[in-house]
């Protein structure tokens, strides 16, 4: 296998992993709009983590992508990030992290317990 195939796997890869997130969100959609009776989403705000292992440019094509001909089409995704947090079980400090596995950027120890940012969810809708 070549390097560019190995690339194009891992992309389709991310893709799928999106693709699976943006259908679910179009659930939770459905489902909110059939409980609340409204009948077209203008907006849908997610707060997702930074350490969530999300490709953010994948998941807005993905919705794109999964919300034709439903009542999101054409909704605006607007994405709200959430810092990665951690724990340094060394120096006992609640540490800001960018990355799982970073060393904790107060004492330089290698174990940092994620305690935040690997999350996601939809905050909020905007409905007519």
């Amino acid at each position: 296998m070549t390097r560019c195939q190995e690339f194009v796997d891992q992309a389709r890869g991310l893709a799928m992993h999106e693709m699976s997130i943006a259908d679910s969100i179009l659930e939770i959609i459905d489902e909110t709009a059939r409980t609340n009776g409204y009948s077209k989403v203008k907006t849908v705000f997610l707060e997702i983590g930074q350490l969530a292992g999300i490709e953010v440019s994948s998941l807005r094509f993905c919705f794109d992508v999964v919300t034709r001909d439903s009542i999101a089409q054409s909704a605006r995704l607007e994405i709200i990030e959430i810092p990665g947090q951690g724990w340094c079980l060394q120096c006992a400090r609640s540490v800001t992290i960018s990355e799982c596995f970073e060393p904790c950027p107060a004492c330089g120890g290698v174990q940092v317990q994620i305690t935040g940012g690997d999350e996601m969810r939809v905050k909020e809708l905007e409905v007519t």
